[in-house]
């Protein structure tokens, strides 16, 4: 009880010190790059640009409001909730860093923490909190209307909360940590997508309390689980539900002759019903893990509704509504940022690769006045000198010279895959 005590009142004071020193710091009105685009979104409900973030505009307006209709002070009192949204992480922060020395000082968790265990343990959260308090990054960011401030406070609480599971894994109801961080990384995806990145790290705390057989073997492959998992709520949950709900509204709206949006709502209706089936069936015939991967994808889903926010407000025509997502297809879009191109990430060109061909893919589809309209198909370009795992690329002249200068590559000779994985591993 005493430690408890104490660790919940050295966390609210460090809030209360990154609290002070962020405020007192703050950027006193607008500052450079995407703040201004940031403050003017979330003060109107606009759409800013890509990939949207619905969650991190819809707080923006709650603290604008604190203005109370001085317009001077909006962007004063957004920036006061980057610098509350750091605090929390930091506050986490803290507590994270008490629950790993815990966990490395005492062997059991019934285990009575003594005075010297106490102070080491207290004492290794507020250095390492403090520390983080003001560092230059953290700080660049705590003190301006920008997503990192309110992307790190969830990744701090996600990083939390699973270590909260993993004190708690062997008491009844302890999965509703797990389901917790789901619905986080849900809302999250609405701020930033870099709290998709702890799945991996989530994964292996899971596999090294469950587990009743760790082998080096084993951990490879509850890590690749974790990429997998990443990979499924990146690609499948944030992308591919817009993207079937898309062609559902295609066939409504073409064929069936219904009013734009009806095939996505019909869509989305239809995962609500296999999850809310799914859920009843894994309870009724008691398989667990299903009940809790439903219950994960679940909230995760419900994290994620928040975009839509993004459709709605463009269907509201605001003065800033980048590329006026207000249907499916320009939804989808826009989530996947294409105006922005892409970067090969799996196969592609190596940066001296000349294009040989170019084929047609998908259709494009834009919103007609009564039904979607072809606008003609994607263009992919076809190289000669491709590989595996491209990270020697580039469509500028100084790249060139900048890849051959760094891997000391002479005239004449092209790259290989040898040079390809030096370079990523340097």
């Amino acid at each position: 009880m005493q430690y408890r005590k104490i660790n919940n009142l050295l966390g609210w004071l460090c809030f209360f010190i990154a609290s002070v020193t962020y405020i007192l710091t703050l950027e006193p009105s607008v500052s450079f790059w995407d703040c201004g685009e940031f403050i003017s979104c979330a003060y109107r409900l606009q759409i800013a640009h890509q990939p949207g973030y619905p969650v991190f505009a819809m707080l923006g307006k709650m603290f604008s409001l604190l203005s109370f209709g001085d317009q001077t002070k909006v962007a004063y009192f957004m920036n006061i909730g980057s610098a509350i949204a750091s605090a929390t992480a930091i506050m986490f922060l803290f507590w994270t860093i008490t629950a790993l020395a815990k966990k490395l000082l005492l062997h059991k968790h019934s285990e009575v923490v003594t005075q010297s265990n106490l102070i080491l343990i207290m004492g290794a959260g507020l250095v390492g909190a403090l520390a983080f308090v003001f560092t230059d990054t953290f700080w660049f960011s705590a003190v301006e209307t920008i997503v990192f401030a309110l992307s790190s406070m969830c990744t701090a609480i996600v990083f939390w909360a699973i270590l909260k599971w993993e004190a708690h894994a062997d008491e009844p109801r302890s999965d509703k940590w797990l389901i917790f961080i789901a619905y986080i990384m849900g809302l999250s995806i609405g701020i930033h997508l870099l709290n998709l990145l702890t799945i991996p790290a989530i994964a292996m705390v899971y596999f090294f309390r469950r587990s009743k057989n760790v082998t080096v073997k084993n951990g490879i492959w509850a890590f690749l689980t974790g990429v997998a998992i990443l990979g499924i709520v990146q690609y499948g949950i944030r992308g591919y539900t817009v993207k079937f709900a898309a062609y559902f509204d295609l066939f409504f709206v073409n064929s069936l002759g219904l009013s734009f949006g009806t095939g996505a709502i019909f869509f989305i209706l239809l995962i609500v019903a296999a999850l809310v089936w799914g859920i009843s069936y894994s309870i009724r015939n008691q398989k667990p893990i299903l009940n809790l991967t439903l219950l994960c994808i679940a909230f995760i889903y419900f994290g994620y509704s928040s975009f839509a926010y993004i459709p709605i407000r463009a269907a509201a025509d605001p003065h800033l509504n980048n590329s006026r997502p207000d249907n499916a297809f320009t939804l989808y879009g826009y989530l996947n940022r294409i105006q922005y191109g892409e970067n090969p990430l799996l196969s592609g060109p190596y940066y001296d690769a000349k294009i040989t061909d170019q084929k047609e893919s998908n259709t494009i589809y834009r919103k007609g006045e009564k039904t979607y309209e072809d606008a003609g198909h994607n263009v992919e370009s076809v190289y000669d000198h491709t590989t595996f795992l491209p990270r020697m690329y580039g469509t500028n002249p100084q790249d060139v010279e900048f890849y051959k200068d760094w891997l000391q590559i002479p005239d004449g000779r092209a790259p290989n895959f040898v040079d390809n994985m030096k370079w990523m591993l340097s």
